[in-house]
């Protein structure tokens, strides 16, 4: 599952801001680049990473 740094959690506490990344999808920026973007588990604030696998 990929993770991803939740920014909402992340402020209340550095360590606990990385989470897996609920219903992730594979999506393209405006630019092309590829990402993951999907929810987070705790709080539900859109997450996003690009380290696509």
């Amino acid at each position: 599952m990929p993770r991803g740094y939740c920014v909402k959690c992340g402020r209340q506490d550095k360590s606990k801001g990385m989470k897996e990344i609920k219903s992730p999808q594979k999506t393209t920026t405006s630019k092309g680049k590829a990402m993951i973007k999907g929810k987070c588990p705790d709080c539900g604030t859109t997450v996003c990473t690009f380290k696509v696998d």
